[in-house]
């Protein structure tokens, strides 16, 4: 066997890897689980609508947002300590394009088919959706490096998949359903926020704004705490029994970062251990909300 033949598998193993790791595996969950939870809760059955949107958003729609965003933030991420493991790798530029071209292409069939099963206002949100996941780390748009816009806009990458999956079923949004949605984007708010503060020296040394180098890290922290307390007020005041107790589980996320809530800027990497139980948390999380999902589903 030559050596080029031998090369090539090799280089293509890296390609692969480099294209999968871009996704986020960890994270994959994170946004087929809002789509399919919100598509049943809204009227939809497991059909074959349901699971092209599940794999969608498991795989497809992960890779077109945290691909794009290595391609665009490879010099930042080159400074960032964190990036190489399960939160991020540092995507090789040789892979930069393979990495655009297969979120393209993945991408398109899945869109075509859930355009195909859905109505125009189902459509006009997933379009919406797709711009915010695009324009966050895109050249020129960049909301990523727009403080405050930022935390909304990666909110919606999560509250987005949920939102289009009640929309397709055709739900109705009465009191429950908004304060379900308006915690939820609230939520996302806080996470990213806080996200945001162990990436400061990493983002000023890149010249990237965000929330975090903007209010700093200790301000950025307490914003964090008032969102998630936004999150869990609102869902224990608004939202119907025994969906309500869902408002509860902000208290977990509240004192997850409460230790950090005076960090000075020079410290910010450590709180990376506070995003690390972040990670742990949200499938304790979904556990939970799982259980509450069967109970209500159990008293229709």
């Amino acid at each position: 066997m030559s050596t080029d033949s031998m090369v090539a598998p090799r280089s293509l193993g890296a390609g692969v890897r480099q294209v999968l790791g871009s996704s986020r595996p960890l994270s994959w969950v994170n946004t087929a689980y809002p789509f399919g939870a919100a598509y049943l809760l809204g009227g939809g059955a497991v059909d074959a609508v349901f699971w092209i949107g599940v794999v969608y958003f498991l795989v497809p729609y992960n890779l077109l947002m945290y691909g794009v965003n290595d391609v665009f933030d490879y010099e930042s991420d080159l400074r960032n300590p964190r990036k190489g493991g399960v939160e991020g790798l540092v995507l090789t530029d040789r892979w930069h394009g393979l990495v655009l071209a297969t979120a393209a292409l993945v991408n398109l069939p899945f869109v075509a088919g859930l355009v195909a099963a859905g109505t125009v206002r189902s459509t006009l949100v997933l379009a919406v959706v797709l711009f915010a996941v695009v324009a966050y780390s895109a050249p020129r748009l960049r909301f990523k490096e727009r403080p405050l816009v930022d935390s909304m806009t990666s909110s919606s990458h999560f509250v987005g998949p949920a939102l289009f999956g009640y929309v397709l079923a055709a739900g109705q949004f009465d009191t429950t359903a908004v304060a379900v949605f308006a915690a939820f984007f609230c939520w996302g708010v806080a996470s990213q926020a806080f996200g945001a503060v162990q990436d400061i020296s990493a983002d000023v040394g890149a010249g990237i704004a965000s929330v975090a180098t903007w209010l700093g890290g200790a301000a950025t922290v307490r914003l964090a705490i008032a969102a998630y307390t936004v999150s869990g007020v609102v869902l224990l005041a608004a939202a119907d029994w025994p969906g309500r107790l869902a408002g509860l589980l902000a208290i977990g996320y509240i004192a997850n970062i409460a230790p950090y809530v005076s960090i000075a800027d020079s410290d910010c990497e450590t709180a990376n251990a506070g995003w690390r139980h972040f990670l742990v948390l949200n499938y304790v999380t979904g556990f939970l909300v799982t259980q509450l999902l069967l109970w209500i589903s159990l008293g229709r």
